[in-house]
């Protein structure tokens, strides 16, 4: 039997409901099952950690809610929206101006100063606001290298970028696949807490993979996967 395992946050509406979610491969000519019935809600101005083994479907369950990849069975509701009924220029849509991701990987442009990848992905989203973003960069102390290129920052100022990139588009959603994977711990515990405040501050919602029962416990929610299942977390 399926079994919800989380429950309704009481920050705001419900803003994500994953509901009933299958997801298969084929690997080596056999089908193997990578989620079996996953739901979830997450409620606006929320964070959620989900924890799990390598291989447990965390990073696919994340593809799947921002549409980089479709799902067997199940439902995907983001602000009402049913992603599964999306083409791929409706997902690319919603990507660009509702979610935004964070992953180990900076994927900065590196041609770009760091104030033109800071400003990049609002202009995209048509929502470049040059105050805003004079305000992410000093929160994230990057105000006095906005003229300096990626190649020139360190992994956290890189991160930091990352991360600043993605708010200035204002996303009602944000997914993070492993932020602070490639961060020593002082430096990461920095990174995810400003993210966090950040991610607060604007009234969006965090869904963040992450290995790190440490990590996970500064959220406001935990779940965890096993075997392509999801139930609460060991850690509470």
């Amino acid at each position: 039997m399926r079994q919800r395992a989380d429950h309704e946050g009481t920050t705001g509406a419900t803003l994500l409901a994953v509901s009933d979610l299958d997801k298969s491969y084929t690997s080596a000519g056999e089908r193997v099952a990578v989620l079996r019935g996953v739901s979830l809600t997450l409620a606006a101005g929320q964070s959620l950690a989900l924890t799990g083994e390598s291989g447990s479907g965390k990073s696919t369950l994340l593809h799947l809610v921002a549409g980089l990849d479709a799902a067997d069975a199940g439902s995907i509701r983001l602000a009402g929206t049913e992603i599964a009924g999306l083409d791929d220029a409706g997902r690319a849509r919603l990507r660009r101006h509702r979610i935004g991701l964070v992953f180990q990987q900076f994927n900065l442009i590196p041609s770009l100063t760091v104030a033109a990848n800071l400003a990049f992905q609002a202009r995209l989203a048509g929502r470049h606001d040059p105050a805003r973003l004079a305000d992410l960069a000093e929160r994230l102390g990057l105000a006095g290298f906005l003229g300096r290129y990626p190649e020139q920052l360190s992994g956290g100022q890189q991160q930091r970028v990352a991360i600043g990139r993605t708010l200035a588009a204002q996303p009602s959603l944000v997914l993070a696949d492993e932020p602070t994977g490639n961060l020593d711990e002082t430096t990461g515990d920095g990174v995810l807490d400003l993210m966090l405040e950040l991610v607060r501050d604007a009234g969006a919602a965090l869904l963040m993979v992450t290995h790190s029962p440490r990590l996970a416990a500064r959220c406001d929610r935990r779940l965890h996967l096993m075997a392509g299942r999801v139930g609460p977390s060991p850690t509470g």
